[in-house]
């Protein structure tokens, strides 16, 4: 058995890459679906919200040239 490579691997060590890879990707999704923030704003206690959704105003572009306009 070579099993220094992947490509020269026989079949077992596949399947243990394999069931690593899914147990870490459950545990990561695990993590990120428990993982929230309960905090809620209370301006008497100094927690603050993010504020009131901000209306986009017009594009622009910034250059190291004074003279590039882009609209």
């Amino acid at each position: 058995m070579n099993n220094s490579a992947i490509f020269a691997a026989d079949r077992n060590t596949h399947i243990k890459i394999l069931g690593v890879a899914l147990v870490a990707s459950i545990a990561v999704v695990l993590v990120g679906m428990t993982a929230r923030s309960t905090t809620v704003a209370d301006p008497a206690a100094g927690i603050h919200a993010a504020g009131p959704p901000v209306k986009a105003g017009k594009p622009i572009a910034v250059s190291h040239i004074e003279t590039t306009t882009i609209r």
